[in-house]
């Protein structure tokens, strides 16, 4: 009976120890997850995206990645978030380059300056809480857009993510109005929208005297039709190169084009 009292303590402290084990281990599982939501870790540079309406995102990588960086001595932002874009052309440019990335929402505007402060580019990028539908400062030679672009759907319930995702604050018509005044003779600028509102936005650039060079229809599987596309539009009319990405060959399996286009911002390419 002794050797059973103490075979049971045995199995009960083993229990125990099993139990606080799980419990330590599901803890820091949950620690990890949370953190892995507050910030995202590229090669050269972390972006911490805890206080904006959106977060780190493909559209947002495809166009830093995608986007026209030359010839440019200015670039500007427009609607820069958590400041992504604006980082990624920053590492793709030379150092005489100099980015000024406009946020109109004030905690994104904060947390974008914070993220360029910690990055190596700290000295090229300038953080400006401003309008664009009126801001009028000089002209830039590359121009970059990732805009809103929820036309139609419900607003959400949180405000900042409301404005982040949908172009009520910002319409098409307005985005266009503003580069084509901001946007140097021969200069480049340079947008991922949905691809049900590509020709729309083409119509609307043409009105303007901008016209597409360069375009890109990215497909997320194989047999899917393009949901989004990245478009560059300069003064100067001609033959418009079309091209088209494939992102992943299979879920969680990316394409060599995809990992070629952005190897030299993730971690894992």
């Amino acid at each position: 009976m002794p050797k059973l009292n103490a075979l049971a303590r045995q199995f009960h402290y083993y229990y125990l120890f099993l139990k606080r084990f799980c419990i330590f281990f599901n803890f820091k599982h949950q620690i990890k997850s949370k953190m892995a939501n507050l910030f995202f870790q590229f090669k050269q540079f972390v972006v911490w995206h805890d206080k904006c309406g959106m977060k780190v995102g493909t559209d947002g990588v495809l166009l830093g990645a995608w986007a026209s960086v030359s010839p440019a001595g200015s670039i500007l932002d427009i609607g820069t978030g958590t400041g992504l874009v604006a980082l990624m052309l920053a590492q793709r440019s030379p150092s005489d380059v100099f980015i000024t990335a406009l946020e109109i929402d004030s905690e994104a505007a904060v947390q974008a300056s914070e993220n360029v402060e910690r990055s190596p580019w700290k000295e090229r990028i300038t953080v400006k809480e401003a309008d664009f539908r009126t801001f009028r400062d000089g002209q830039f030679d590359v121009i970059v857009s990732n805009p809103p672009y929820f036309t139609d759907s419900l607003l959400c319930p949180n405000q900042q993510r409301s404005r982040a995702r949908h172009n009520n604050s910002l319409t098409y018509e307005e985005l266009i109005e503003g580069v084509s005044q901001l946007l140097s003779p021969a200069g480049v600028f340079s947008v991922v929208i949905p691809m049900n509102v590509a020709n729309r936005m083409t119509k609307l650039a043409a009105l303007k005297g901008l016209y597409p060079v360069r375009q890109l229809l990215v497909k997320t599987k194989p047999d899917a039709a393009p949901k989004r596309t990245l478009i560059a539009f300069s003064f100067s009319q001609g033959e418009c190169k079309v091209e088209e990405l494939l992102t992943e060959v299979a879920r969680h399996q990316y394409s060599s084009e995809y990992i070629a286009l952005t190897r030299d911002f993730y971690l894992k390419m």
